[in-house]
C-alpha cells in the first residue's frame, strides 16, 4: 500500500505540471500578439525547467547523503509554497519587443519555482522508492506520470478552458500544488530514515554506460522534442493558435511515452518502423507539393499520426537502452530532459534566427530518418539500405524546398512572429508584375503595380467587402480618421485621400519594413495627400496607452496565422475599442477563416455593448484580384446600416456564442470540421 502514496504523488505531480502549462501560455497571448510561436517558445521553457528539475534530481540523488538530500529539498518545498503567490498572477513581465525574452522572465517568475518542483517529481521519488524499498527502478511510474500528464492535458481544451476563468484556474491550481507540497513533503520526511548504507543495495546497481549509449539517449529525446515542436508549429501556425491545437501534439508525445515504458511488449520495431516509413515518403510528398490543401480533420490526422508514430518509435527504443540502478537512473532522466531541452529550444529559438523560411517539419522527418539509420545499423544491410535511402530523400525534400521557396520570392523574412514571404509574378498579364505578400501559408496581402491597379484594394479588401462598405460611407466626403489593427501590405491605404489620417498598428516589426519597402499603398496614400503612420507594438496595449483617437472606421484585422489573435475579441478588447472610436461610427472586423466560425463572438460582444453587428460576404474576383471574404461591421448608428449600398450587402449574424473577456475564452465550439 505504500508505493501507491509514492505514484499518487507522481500522479498528482504530473497533472498540476502539464495543466499548468497551457493556463501559463494563454495569459501570454494578450501581449504577444497570439502568434503560435508563444506556444512554442512557453514549450521550450518547459523543456528547459525540466532539464534543470532533472539535475536537480541527479545532484541530489548522486552528490549527497540521503538524509542532506532530503532536508534540502524539504526547504525548497517550502520556496515553493511560499511561491504559490507569484504562481497566481497573471502580469506579463516584459514587451513584444524582445518576445522570447518576455515569454522566459515571466513563466520564470510566475511559475518558476512550483514548474521546477513539479519536474522534480518523477525521477527524484523513482530513485528514493527503489533505494527505500531496495528495488528495480519502477520505470512503470514514469508512464504513470505521463499518463497523468495527458490526462491534464485533455482536461484543459475540452473541460477546464470552457468552464473555468483564468482567475479560477490559478486560484484552484494553486490548492492542488499545495496538497502535492504536503503530500511530497511527508515522503521526503521518510527518507531521513534510510541509512546510507541502503545504497550499498540492490537499488544502488551501477552498470557502467558506455558513451555511445548516452548519446543515443540524447539523440532519440532530441529527435523526438524536434517532432512535436515542428508538428505543434505547422499545425498552429496554419489552422489557429489555440490550445486545442497546442494540445493535440503533446498529448500524441505523451502517449507515446506511456506505450513505450508501460506497455513495451506492444512495440514491435518490424511494424512500426514500417509504417513510419510510409508516412515520412507520404508527408514528404505532400509538403512538396505547394497549393495542395487538406480538409481540418485530414490535416490534423495526417501530422498527428506521423508524429505518433515517430515518437513510439524513437521513445520505445529509449525504453530499451534504459539503465537499471537508482543512480543510473536519475542520470538517464538528465540526458533524456537535456535532449529534449535541445530540440525544442532548436525549434523554438535556434530556427527562427537561422532560417528564413521554415523548413522545421521537413527538417524533423530528416532527423527522424537518420535517427532509424542509427538505432538498426546493426540489424542488417536492408534496414541500412532502407533508411540510408529515406535519409537522403529527405535531406533531397530540405534542398527542394529550399529552392521552391525561393522561387518568384522577392523577400523573406522570419522572426519569432512567423515567416513573411513576398513573392512576385508577372501573371495576369493586366497586373504587369504582382506582387503577394504571405504570412506562413497564409496569403495577407496583394498589389498589381498596372497604372490602372496600383493603388486600388486588392485581396480581402475590395470595394464591396466589409471594409470597403465601412470606409467609403461612413463619412461622406469630409476627411476621415481611420484605425487598422494590422498591416499586411498597407492595402486598407489604398482608401486614402486628402486629408485623411489612417494609423496603423502592428506588432511584427518586419511587416512595416516589408510594407513600405515592397508595396506601394502607404507611400502612394500619402502622395494623394493623406497622412499614414505605423504604431509598433501589440494593438490593444498601443491603444490602451493612447489618448482617445476618434477613428470614424476601425478595422482588426490582425492575424495569426489563419485567425484573428483571442485576445482582440474579448469584452474588454471591444471596450477599449469604443472609446478610440468617434460617437456612433463603425468598426470592421475581418474574419475570412477555413477552420472556425468567428462572427457570432463578434455579434455576442457588440450585444453586449449595445451595438448592432451585420455580417459581409463579398465574393472574389480573379480578374481584379480580389479574394472571397468575411467581415462583420459593428456600430451603435442604424444610419450607416440603412445606406442603400450598405443594406444590400448585409446579413444578420447566425448562430450564437458565448461571451469572451479576458478571463474566458473558448474556440472549441466554433471549429469548422469541414473546409471551406
Amino acid at each position: 500500500m505504500r508505493s501507491w502514496w509514492w505514484g499518487g504523488t507522481i500522479g498528482l505531480g504530473s497533472f498540476l505540471l502539464f495543466s499548468v502549462e497551457p493556463m501559463a501560455a494563454k495569459q501570454l497571448l494578450p501581449v504577444l500578439g497570439g502568434s503560435s510561436a508563444v506556444w512554442l517558445t512557453c514549450l521550450c521553457f518547459f523543456q528547459v525547467m525540466l532539464l534543470v528539475a532533472y539535475g536537480y534530481a541527479y545532484w541530489l540523488r548522486a552528490g549527497m547523503t540521503v538524509r542532506r538530500a532530503s532536508g534540502v529539498h524539504l526547504a525548497v518545498l517550502g520556496v515553493g509554497v511560499v511561491s504559490l503567490v507569484a504562481a497566481t498572477r497573471g502580469a506579463v513581465m516584459g514587451s513584444a519587443a524582445h518576445p522570447a525574452v518576455a515569454i522566459f522572465m515571466t513563466l520564470l517568475l510566475s511559475i518558476g519555482v512550483p514548474f521546477f518542483l513539479l519536474g522534480t517529481t518523477t525521477p527524484l521519488l523513482q530513485a528514493w522508492f527503489a533505494l527505500r524499498e531496495q528495488r528495480a527502478v519502477p520505470y512503470g511510474w514514469f508512464a504513470l506520470s505521463n499518463l497523468s500528464s495527458l490526462l491534464a492535458l485533455l482536461a484543459y481544451p475540452l473541460w477546464i478552458e470552457p468552464h473555468l476563468t483564468l482567475r479560477t484556474q490559478r486560484l484552484v491550481w494553486a490548492v492542488g500544488f499545495a496538497v502535492y507540497a504536503v503530500l511530497c513533503g511527508v515522503l521526503t520526511l521518510r527518507m531521513r530514515g534510510v541509512e546510507a548504507v541502503a545504497e550499498l543495495g540492490f537499488a544502488a546497481i551501477v552498470t557502467k554506460v558506455p558513451i555511445g549509449r548516452r548519446v543515443l539517449w540524447f539523440v532519440l529525446a532530441a529527435v523526438g522534442a524536434v517532432q512535436l515542436a515542428s508538428v505543434t508549429s505547422h499545425l498552429t501556425a496554419n489552422v489557429a493558435a489555440i490550445p486545442l491545437l497546442w494540445v493535440v501534439p503533446l498529448v500524441v508525445y505523451l502517449t507515446s511515452f506511456v506505450l513505450a515504458f508501460e506497455f513495451a511488449g506492444l512495440y514491435r520495431r518490424w511494424l512500426v518502423m514500417r509504417v513510419l516509413a510510409v508516412l515520412l515518403a507520404s508527408l514528404g510528398y505532400l509538403l512538396s507539393k505547394t497549393g495542395v490543401g487538406l480538409p481540418i480533420q485530414l490535416a490534423i490526422a495526417f501530422f498527428v499520426a506521423e508524429l505518433f508514430v515517430a515518437c513510439w518509435f524513437l521513445h520505445a527504443e529509449l525504453y530499451a537502452l534504459r539503465p537499471v540502478g537508482s543512480r543510473a537512473a536519475t542520470e538517464f532522466y538528465l540526458v533524456l530532459a537535456a535532449g529534449g531541452a535541445a530540440g525544442t529550444f532548436f525549434v523554438a529559438i535556434v530556427s527562427p534566427l537561422v532560417f528564413r523560411a521554415n523548413y522545421d517539419v521537413p527538417l524533423a522527418f530528416a532527423l527522424t530518418a537518420a535517427a532509424a539509420l542509427a538505432v538498426t545499423w546493426e540489424s542488417g544491410w536492408q534496414q541500412r539500405m532502407l533508411w540510408g535511402v529515406g535519409t537522403a530523400l529527405t535531406c533531397v525534400l530540405l534542398v527542394a524546398l529550399r529552392v521552391q521557396s525561393g522561387h518568384d520570392a522577392l523577400v523573406r523574412v522570419r522572426n519569432f512572429y512567423g515567416t513573411l514571404t513576398v513573392r512576385e509574378t508577372h501573371t495576369p498579364a493586366q497586373a504587369v508584375t504582382a506582387r503577394m505578400l504571405v504570412h506562413g501559408s497564409i496569403q495577407h496581402g496583394l498589389q498589381w503595380f498596372a497604372d490602372e491597379y496600383r493603388r486600388r484594394p486588392m485581396s480581402y479588401y475590395a470595394e464591396d467587402s466589409g471594409a470597403g462598405l465601412a470606409v467609403q460611407y461612413c463619412c461622406g466626403e469630409r476627411p476621415r480618421k481611420i484605425g487598422v489593427i494590422g498591416l499586411g501590405a498597407g492595402t486598407m491605404a489604398a482608401y486614402g485621400r486628402a486629408g485623411d489620417v489612417i494609423e496603423f498598428y502592428e506588432i511584427n516589426p518586419a511587416v512595416e519594413r516589408v510594407a513600405r519597402e515592397t508595396f506601394t499603398y502607404m507611400r502612394d496614400a500619402e502622395m494623394a495627400g493623406a497622412k499614414v503612420s505605423v504604431v509598433a507594438g501589440d494593438a490593444r496595449i498601443s491603444l490602451a496607452g493612447q489618448a482617445p483617437q476618434g477613428f470614424d472606421v476601425l478595422v482588426v484585422d490582425a492575424f495569426s496565422g489563419d485567425a484573428i489573435p483571442v485576445h482582440l475579441l474579448t469584452t474588454e478588447a471591444m471596450t477599449l475599442y469604443r472609446r478610440h472610436l468617434a460617437a456612433g461610427w463603425v468598426m470592421a472586423f475581418h474574419v475570412s477563416n477555413q477552420y472556425l466560425r468567428l462572427p457570432p463572438v463578434i455579434a455576442r460582444l457588440a450585444e453586449a455593448q449595445g451595438m448592432t453587428a451585420r455580417e459581409v460576404e463579398s465574393v472574389g474576383r480573379a480578374a481584379q484580384g480580389t479574394f472571397d471574404a468575411s467581415w462583420v461591421l459593428v456600430s451603435e448608428r442604424e444610419a450607416f446600416f440603412a445606406v442603400p449600398e450598405v443594406e444590400r450587402a448585409i446579413t444578420p449574424v447566425s448562430g450564437r456564442a458565448a461571451l469572451w473577456t479576458d478571463d474566458y475564452s473558448s474556440l472549441l465550439p466554433l471549429v469548422r470540421w469541414e473546409r471551406r
